[in-house]
């Protein structure tokens, strides 16, 4: 029951920068397992993206669904995102592994544990690729859903290039409801409630009208940001059966460069590119857990 669940604000420093931490928990017999940090896009903070409440639909909360099987689970705003320090940068891949490694300061000082397991969606994915490629012995295991390595084959990014100039032009850029909207809708309508793509809207909108420009940057301009065969973490690479972003070929191309035999490609049928408010929502869920659960004898 959610009543059984511990939520607690953190605060994560990266120089002057602070950083919001959110943590969920049961309060009492959760097991002694690596953390879940989850990591969100570009468009969308920790809160809306992770620990959804909608009207009238239970069970959006990927934190709460994670807490209540026993798992100690984190999300974070990254630098100009949410709660975070609103700043004049533009909150880049390069920034947001920065933030990670302050985050990961915190959440190992508060669980003594010492390494993690990493979900990230989009831009999410790219920031914690690139965490594990920069802090190896922190990431424990690592789920990189809605990735991108090259870009090569992407309608949407091929579209989102139509803004480079903009997005050179400024570090911050509007988001409103009919934006947010439109990333559910985009790809396939079908595979998101619009009740949920309303109460994304609301509770993102509700937490400033702009988001930094740094990830869009990064996708339309400097991919790739990552090299596979700098990451020995085990990795599960997961698509939305929809999503216009992560271009099959391009993420088999990442897969089987991946150094790592312990790793695993899955496509997800009815969900895209938001998968983790999707209608179908817990076979992402549920194969996030089996892949954190299957960790590899060496690892214990």
């Amino acid at each position: 029951m959610a009543s059984d669940i511990v939520s607690e604000e953190h605060w994560a420093r990266k120089g002057p920068i602070s950083l919001f931490v959110y943590r969920k928990r049961l309060r009492s017999g959760f097991a002694a397992r690596p953390p879940i940090v989850l990591i969100h896009g570009s468009s969308t903070s920790a809160v809306p993206t992770f620990d959804l409440t909608v009207p009238g639909r239970p069970d959006y909360s990927f934190m709460d669904w994670l807490a209540l099987r026993g798992w100690d689970v984190w999300a974070m705003d990254h630098e100009g995102y949410g709660r975070s320090t609103i700043t004049d940068g533009n909150s880049d891949i390069a920034s947001g592994v920065e933030d990670l490694k302050a985050a990961a300061d915190l959440i190992m000082g508060a669980t003594g544990a010492s390494a993690f397991n990493l979900y990230g969606m989009s831009s999410g994915a790219l920031r914690a690729a690139a965490f594990a490629q920069a802090a190896p012995e922190r990431a424990a295991r690592l789920v990189l859903d809605a990735f991108v390595w090259t870009g090569e084959g992407s309608l949407t990014l091929a579209k989102r290039r139509e803004g480079i100039a903009q997005f050179r032009a400024s570090n911050r850029r509007a988001v409103d409801h009919d934006y947010i909207k439109g990333i559910f809708l985009r790809d396939g309508p079908e595979a998101t409630d619009p009740a949920v793509a309303e109460a994304c809207a609301a509770a993102q909108l509700a937490l400033g009208n702009s988001v930094p420009t740094g990830t869009y940057l990064d996708m339309t301009t400097r991919l790739p940001v990552v090299d596979p065969h700098q990451i020995a973490t085990p990795t599960m690479i997961v698509r939305g059966e929809h999503d216009s972003i992560a271009a099959m070929d391009d993420l088999l191309r990442f897969f089987e460069r991946l150094p790592s035999n312990d790793k695993r490609f899955a496509v997800l049928p009815g969900l895209a590119h938001v998968a983790t408010l999707g209608i179908n929502r817990h076979s992402l869920w549920n194969a996030t857990v089996q892949f954190f659960e299957a960790a590899s004898p060496s690892a214990h």
